[in-house]
């Protein structure tokens, strides 16, 4: 009889704050066929797990042991005091994908990018783009706030954590406002009627498009392409040849828009909840 276990390949690392973190070996009557690294989450805190890392030998897949090690490790992370767990899946591994979802688990949010075009794209003839005023953009953070972190609430995530994620990524991401370095924020206008805003900065070498929206009297008009392809023009004239941006499960009409641009998956982020 074949029994898939865990077993720690190294010591239970643990911080003052209560963050965890543990690689273990998948083994199989004892003999090790591949391995698993489990962490707390570093954003959302102690009480949310992540499988940051899971493999088998390719001489073992196939047999289930990915399966029995993902249920191992929701099993240590209940352990820990967890109520849920994450992974990231990557686009090009559809066993990967196949695996989280017959585990249960739900897609939160992916994260999509893009080669960009050689030239800077035009706006609709009666559209305009123009810096955002100090007034807009404190109006925008306020309002911004309560929307991205009603985005959380509605996948999973409790109010308290998802608003500490909100107010993190604005620590971190807008230090300086609206003089923060390699970050540009712009209104769209038509008539001289403000019907849309954007943010794109630097990320990780890439241009990123941090949030996008359309006034709601506003929607169904074409804005949402529109700003797009100022965030195109935006990018390429920072020197960057790659776009990258985040949509959340569910939001059928901004996917559609991504994925009629260009844009491709290349990350899914999945979640379940520990009962």
């Amino acid at each position: 009889m074949m029994t898939t276990t865990l077993r720690p390949s190294g010591p239970l690392q643990e911080s003052t704050t209560g963050a965890k973190s543990r690689d273990y070996d998948v083994c199989v009557n004892s003999r090790p066929v591949g391995r698993i690294r489990l962490a707390t989450h570093a954003v959302f805190g102690p009480r949310v797990a992540e499988v940051l890392d899971l493999r088998i030998d390719a001489q073992d897949r196939r047999r289930g042991r990915a399966t029995v090690a993902a249920l191992a490790a929701e099993e240590v992370a209940r352990g820990w005091g967890c109520t849920r767990i994450e992974a990231a899946v990557p686009a090009g591994s559809p066993g990967v994908a196949a695996l989280a979802t017959a585990l249960g688990y739900v897609e939160r949010n992916r994260r999509m990018s893009k080669p960009l075009p050689l030239r800077p794209p035009e706006l609709p003839g009666d559209v305009r783009a123009r810096p955002m005023t100090e007034e807009e953009f404190e109006e925008w953070t306020a309002h911004s706030r309560d929307v991205y972190a009603q985005d959380w609430i509605d996948r999973g995530v409790p109010a308290a954590e998802a608003y500490a994620k909100v107010d993190a990524d604005q620590r971190n991401s807008l230090a300086d406002g609206l003089a923060t370095p390699g970050a540009r924020f712009s209104v769209l206008t038509q008539d001289a009627e403000v019907v849309g805003i954007l943010w794109v900065a630097e990320r990780h070498g890439e241009c990123f498009v941090y949030d996008i929206e359309v006034r709601e009297e506003h929607r169904g008009r074409g804005h949402g392409r529109s700003l797009m392809l100022h965030a195109e023009g935006q990018c390429l004239e920072a020197g960057k040849d790659h776009i990258g941006l985040n949509v959340f499960a569910g939001n059928t009409p901004a996917l559609r828009l991504y994925e009629s641009l260009g844009y491709e998956a290349r990350t899914y982020y999945v979640y379940k909840q520990l009962l």
